[in-house]
């Protein structure tokens, strides 16, 4: 009854369509004459081409996920091997190595808000399996002891949490990343579990704009604070200022969630973080905003400067201003920082991590590897893969290249075996990416042979 009573209005619904009716003929073509087709210089001197906003019809192209084929993995470059690190997972979305070699995976989903996406998400309406009915709301350990590349452990390590993503371990303390708050609990090196009641140490604005319900933890540099990601609750601020108030941030906390700072602003959904190895600045992932058409606006990662301001939601990619927020701050759209590195536009940038092992071949140490959700409102798909990016003495030096392919069914298909999201280094030196559509974790290793030829390298230092 539930199904029949409702099919016939799902047209009607628009239960997976943009959430904005979209500018008219005339605020587009003003649009256009305000904010022309421009070529920008990236800080590592990268030439970036950006066409007018509205150059082409903001669309919603979602993919449909199917299983992957059993004995189908990813693919990467040669001289890699990709294997199943772990399946039989619930939205598996971020993995966390603790300082003793564990694995922990928190398995969440995106949740219906509204009538509309709780009646899709009842009838599994959302094919691309962003969207779902419930959420696992747990933590799962993996643990390799005999050091095979495969995981001999496999148990809960936390359960009944609230959306869990950011993870860390900080000496006897282990923190959560709700997407309501951060939690703290006592912690035991080894143990397989923890059963103790946390404490809620920081409240965080729940959920947020599609998937940015997700909250990332990361350590300061000298381990004495715990930067904190905190997404927009909106595309462009469509539901007023006060809606965003502590978002679209990188947060920044004592230990005991005390001292909270605005590290940087203005970025828009801000995921992966990480300390470059070789300068040893911050870098993050983050993802830009959506409905200006096809190619804006490029998801990016860059290195953050404590206090700066990315563009958000005035400005993008630098100075260029936002149609939708025209004549309201254009002090802040002078103020924007341009990004560091383009990853394409609507790839849905989430993971990152420097290689800071030995195992891959010198081609890709200290380089950074770049987890693509790919897109949901893009004529041609993008992203679904691992991208690589190379870097030398601490900077860029070229542009993404695929790393980790093979998602995406491809020959025209709408199709999708899996959406890689969360990307770390395990101790032995290979990859491990976290597949949440496809509930799976895949492990990416180097053959012996181009293990051989990754010579060790010896950077120098860079100042920041």
């Amino acid at each position: 009854m539930f199904y029949l009573r409702y099919t016939a209005l799902l047209p009607a619904l628009g239960l997976l369509a943009a959430c904005s009716s979209g500018p008219s003929k005339e605020e587009k073509q003003q649009a256009q004459a305000d904010n022309p087709a421009q070529t920008i210089t990236t800080p590592k001197a990268e030439t970036v081409h950006l066409p007018a906003p509205y150059t082409t019809k903001s669309v919603t192209h979602r993919v449909d996920v199917i299983d992957w084929p059993a004995g189908k993995t990813p693919t990467a470059p040669a001289g890699f091997t990709v294997s199943e690190f772990a399946g039989n997972l619930e939205s598996p979305r971020w993995a966390y190595v603790a300082p003793n070699g564990d694995v922990l995976v928190a398995e969440a989903a995106t949740l219906p808000k509204g009538t509309k996406k709780q009646i899709a998400a009842t009838l599994h309406l959302d094919k691309s399996r962003s969207l779902q009915r419930t959420s696992a709301n747990r933590i799962t350990l993996f643990r390799d002891t005999n050091g095979d590349g495969r995981p001999d452990l496999r148990t809960v390590f936390m359960s009944g949490l609230n959306q869990p993503f950011g993870m860390l371990v900080l000496g006897t303390a282990f923190y959560v990343a709700n997407t309501d708050g951060v939690l703290k609990f006592p912690y035991q090196p080894g143990a397989t579990s923890i059963t103790a009641k946390g404490q809620k140490i920081l409240d965080l604005p729940e959920g947020g704009y599609n998937n940015h319900w997700t909250r990332n933890l990361y350590p300061s540099a000298d381990g004495k604070k715990i930067l904190v990601t905190v997404g927009s609750g909106s595309n462009v601020m469509e539901h007023g200022p006060a809606n965003e108030l502590r978002r679209a941030n990188i947060l920044e906390i004592n230990l005991d969630g005390t001292g909270e700072k605005v590290y940087a602003s203005g970025l828009r959904n801000p995921i992966g973080l990480a300390w470059n190895p070789v300068t040893k600045a911050l870098w993050a992932a983050v993802n830009e905003r959506d409905e200006l058409g096809d190619e804006l606006v490029p998801d990016y990662i860059t290195s953050v400067k404590q206090g700066g301001f990315y563009g958000w939601p005035y400005a993008y990619y630098g100075p260029n201003e936002d149609p939708r927020r025209k004549g309201e701050r254009p002090d802040l759209v002078q103020k924007a920082i341009v990004p560091d590195v383009p990853m394409g536009p609507h790839v849905a940038a989430l993971g990152l991590t420097f290689y800071d092992k030995k195992a891959f071949p010198a081609k890709y140490q200290n380089g950074a590897f770049v987890g693509e959700h790919g897109s949901w409102n893009r004529t041609a798909y993008s992203g679904y893969q691992v991208a690589f990016v190379p870097f030398q003495d601490g900077k860029p030096a070229g542009k993404p290249e695929p790393f980790l392919t093979g998602f995406l069914v491809g020959d025209g298909s709408d199709k999708a075996y899996g959406r890689p999201v969360g990307v770390v280094t395990l101790p032995d030196g290979a990859l491990l990416v976290t597949d949440d559509a496809g509930n799976k974790l895949w492990r990416v290793s180097a053959t012996k042979a181009a293990a051989a030829t990754a010579a060790p390298t010896s950077p120098s230092v860079a100042s920041r």
